[in-house]
């Protein structure tokens, strides 16, 4: 038979001792004795127990007094209390005190089973959590964080030398971009990574319940409030609150928001009661604040408050060295979820991602991804696994001359490019040096090391010196 779990069985009335070890080691358990407290801390010093059962009233001690010591230096393990004058003051304390159980002598057979299932599936539960803690705290590193840009860089340092304030932060940037993630990871390096997080959209929810949802409501407070609600400003007390798309507030919102960001105090929705909560809020927006500001859509007081401080992400189509850093790490996540054995990418694919502008971001980089990983045929993702408008940005391959000089073949490229960028511009040699990143002067330049002076317009008029 498999063995159910470890036990420690502590208790000086010889007798019981051997008849609920010997009865526990019929139903599947590995069972040790103590018939002491002395010998139950040596046997804990040398193995690991799952769970012990321990008598209260012991020849060299306490066992409720043993308690605190048992959770302080064996945190995983349970500890069953039983005795035989209990009340229900001593199970109270004894609950209080760490233990998962409390029972009383004699002891009934199915009563003991039925207790040790119950102490099995609370340590399975706090063992999970603390998995999906130990994840959440990965996922949302800064190390896990995806980019080697300057522009990214910067954005780290910034996170690490505000995260551990009660500062309130605003995060801009374009739809995609990561804003989620940023905040999660401010949350994740502050002393307050172990109470809530709490997220609000405020863009997907209606006017009319947007403010219930920050901040509750009493019952009556309006058609179909049948009960007390309460908010999400309440929820995140102790912790961070992140309020994304807050751009979409109603000009009332943001007045009620204003008092809570100054005071962190409000009322629920049809209360007179004020409640103050300790929150660092976190705020999130793909406008341009300072533009609404101007037209009247967003309050100046406001704007001012929560931009205390600025992290500003760049879109994806101006780190292009980030793409196949963040490709690679895509593809490695969905091949291990789908199980599938995917190598990399084909470089006609890679430079399709990298010439790609990314409207959606790093959110559209990631589907792209998931979706390469699922329909590709190869080990390696190919163009045809891409989506048609991502490859569609690719310009047609040039028909290089084999046999030329190094140089004169990168210049047919370069001479492509540069035609490409002028014929687009009509011929306007400050749009088409602004579009190639470059100034007038040096596109001049190319041009006639290019024989492109004597191309296009140039031969019925003048260029344009626009």
């Amino acid at each position: 038979m498999p063995k159910k779990a470890t036990l420690l069985i502590v208790d000086d009335d010889r007798q019981v001792l051997a008849s609920m070890a010997e009865w526990l080691r019929q139903q599947g358990y590995d069972v040790d004795i103590a018939t002491s407290l002395g010998d139950a801390k040596a046997l804990l010093q040398r193995r690991r127990f799952q769970i012990m059962l321990l008598d209260m009233r012991l020849g060299d001690g306490d066992g409720l007094a043993f308690l605190p010591e048992c959770r302080r230096e064996w945190p995983d393990m349970a500890v069953i209390l039983f005795t035989g004058y209990g009340t229900a003051e001593i199970a109270l304390e004894a609950m209080r005190a760490g233990a998962v159980e409390f029972l009383t002598k004699p002891i009934i057979d199915e009563e003991l089973e039925f207790a040790l299932e119950r102490a099995l599936h609370q340590q399975k539960v706090i063992q999970e959590n603390e998995h999906l803690k130990k994840q959440l705290n990965e996922r949302y590193s800064l190390e896990n964080i995806i980019g080697r840009d300057p522009r990214m860089q910067r954005v780290y340092d910034m996170i690490e030398a505000v995260a551990d304030t009660r500062s309130t932060v605003l995060i801009t940037g374009e739809s995609g971009t990561g804003k989620s993630l940023i905040a999660r990871a401010i949350h994740r390096l502050s002393s307050r990574r172990n109470k809530p997080f709490v997220e609000v959209a405020c863009g997907a929810l209606p006017e009319t319940l947007l403010e219930s949802e920050l901040f509750g409501h009493v019952a009556g407070a309006f058609t179909g409030a049948t009960s007390d609600k309460i908010g999400k400003f309440m929820q995140a007390d102790g912790g961070t609150i992140f309020l994304d798309e807050i751009g979409t507030a109603s000009p009332a919102l943001q007045v009620k928001l204003l008092r809570v960001l100054q005071d962190f105090e409000f009322e629920p929705v049809g209360s007179t009661k004020t409640y103050t909560v300790d929150v660092r809020v976190i705020l999130a927006t793909n406008e341009d604040l300072a533009q609404a500001v101007a037209e009247g859509r967003f309050r100046r007081d406001l704007y001012y408050r929560i931009n205390v401080i600025n992290i500003e992400l760049p879109p994806l189509r101006e780190r292009v060295s980030d793409i196949p850093l963040l490709a690679a790490h895509f593809l490695k996540q969905f091949s291990q979820e789908t199980g599938r054995r995917i190598e990399g990418f084909t470089p006609e694919a890679m430079r399709a991602l990298q010439i790609y502008s990314w409207p959606g971001n790093v959110r559209e980089l990631q589907n792209v991804i998931e979706r390469a990983v699922l329909l590709g045929k190869g080990p390696l993702i190919d163009v045809a696994d891409l989506p048609p408008n991502v490859v569609a940005s690719v310009p047609p391959a040039l028909n290089v001359p084999s046999g030329k000089p190094l140089k004169q073949a990168l210049s047919l490229p370069e001479r492509q490019i540069i035609l490409e960028a002028l014929e687009a511009h009509k011929w306007n040699r400050q749009a088409a040096a602004k579009a190639l990143g470059i100034n007038r002067t040096t596109l001049y330049k190319k041009m006639k090391r290019l024989g492109l002076m004597d191309t296009g317009p140039s031969r019925r008029a003048p260029l344009s010196q626009s």
